[in-house]
């Protein structure tokens, strides 16, 4: 089996042990992605930031991601790396609505 890690964010780059992505769609589309091939693949975590800057065009804020996993009904581990102290509460907020495991 596979384990991937995502990073979500527009700015900073991924490290080196993570797939970065800088789209909600593009973050969907590897959802969707690794979930047809399971059991090769498997996200082992989530890790986001909250402002999309120019890639927001395509798909809002990273927040709306979240959005989309609580509307499907799926759940990862997540961990939320903005400095934006409102989008994290936000983001915080959906998270325990659901009760997601995050990361801190």
């Amino acid at each position: 089996m596979i384990f991937i890690k995502l990073w979500i964010d527009d700015v900073r780059p991924a490290p080196d042990d993570y797939l970065w992505i800088k789209t909600v769609n593009d973050a969907k589309n590897i959802i969707n992605f690794t979930e047809n091939a399971r059991p090769v693949i498997k996200i082992e975590l989530i890790d986001t930031d909250h402002d999309a800057g120019d890639y927001a065009y395509d798909g809002g804020d990273y927040i709306k991601f979240l959005d989309w996993l609580e509307e499907t009904g799926r759940s990862y581990p997540i961990r939320i790396h903005s400095m934006n102290p409102v989008g994290v509460a936000n983001m915080r907020a959906i998270i325990q609505r659901n009760g997601w495991k995050e990361i801190r």
